[in-house]
């Protein structure tokens, strides 16, 4: 069974092949996150507009335990981030 983690989303959509190298990541990592899927959604995609400027995917949201959000561009830097956090 997948670790829930909480207070973290992708920014993205399947059929994207760089969201696809993080999902992947996700799977063989153990790890489950929300996937916010910006071309189903457009709520998403003006959430992302509005955060970052740019419409390039896949995007990381980790909104820390006070509220505070930072946002990950890039899928290395999210996979790195994970493995990361499977590690603790």
């Amino acid at each position: 069974m997948a670790a829930k983690l909480e207070g973290h989303a992708i920014y993205g959509y399947p059929q994207c092949p760089f969201c696809g190298l993080v999902l992947r990541a996700l799977d063989s990592l153990g790890l489950e996150i929300e996937l916010r899927n910006t071309l189903e959604a457009p709520e998403y995609l003006e959430e992302l507009i509005d955060a970052t400027g740019r419409t390039t995917v896949p995007v990381l949201r980790i909104e820390s335990e006070e509220g505070e959000v930072r946002w990950m561009p890039e899928s290395a830097d999210i996979i790195g981030y994970l493995e990361r956090l499977a590690e603790n």
